[in-house]
């Protein structure tokens, strides 16, 4: 079993900025989003694409020339096959981020929700209780949500350089969006005033644990 330790195996930008449309388009589409996140592994030629997705040649070559026309993807080398010089494609950056668009206004969404396309990929994991998910709300200024927005980034971007091994590919994702969940209100402000204990409660103030009927024979549960 082999275990890659530089992912990918070829020079990039750690970042670029998409700004066009055209840009914009080239990547939402879902086979080249595809092609996109393989190669995050290493440089892959089009034979080795179309055996990973599936589908054929020609068509994987097709959106692979669209990446290029949108510099999303480069050719990082070549290799001499029967007098053909077989090339091998690369991502020219490790992230692309949407920036300020430019040209018309776009009316219509160009991408996929992203949460909505782990949701239905997570489908059989989820029917086979193999599905791992956790959902937190938190009333916080927008300043702190872009910083925790970076550090999830992060995660996501280490999580795709992990070395390749073992014989599952898992799927991570990761989302922050704003909501219309219910919040607390702000406190009275009345807090120095001498509390109660509730009748039942503990020693240090615990309040009574009920048996959980949900619980499995351990005592664990579901988290959510």
């Amino acid at each position: 079993m082999s275990i890659n330790t530089g992912l990918p195996d070829y020079e990039l930008a750690d970042s670029a900025v998409v700004t066009s449309p055209h840009e914009l388009r080239a990547m939402a589409d879902p086979l080249r989003t595809t092609i996109l996140d393989l190669l995050l592994e290493r440089a892959a030629t089009v034979g080795e694409l179309a055996r990973a997705v599936g589908r054929p040649k020609s068509t994987v070559a097709h959106h692979v020339n669209v990446l290029l026309d949108a510099n999303m993807l480069r050719v990082v080398r070549t290799r001499r096959v029967r007098a053909i010089d077989e090339r091998f494609y690369g991502r020219t950056a490790r992230v692309f981020a949407v920036g300020v668009l430019s040209g018309p206004k776009q009316t219509t969404p160009i991408f996929e929700n992203g949460l909505a396309v782990a949701s239905a990929e997570s489908a059989a994991a989820h029917e086979a209780d193999d599905l791992r998910t956790i959902v937190r709300h938190a009333r916080i200024p927008a300043a702190r949500a872009r910083e925790f927005w970076d550090r999830a980034q992060a995660l996501a971007q280490e999580f795709a350089e992990l070395p390749r091994s073992g014989d599952t590919v898992y799927g991570y994702a990761v989302g922050l969006y704003p909501t219309d969940h219910p919040a607390l209100p702000e406190p009275d402000g009345d807090t120095a005033g001498t509390s109660r204990r509730p009748p039942g409660a503990g020693r240090r103030g615990r309040a009574p644990v009920a048996e959980d009927p949900d619980a499995g024979a351990d005592g664990s549960t579901q988290e959510r």
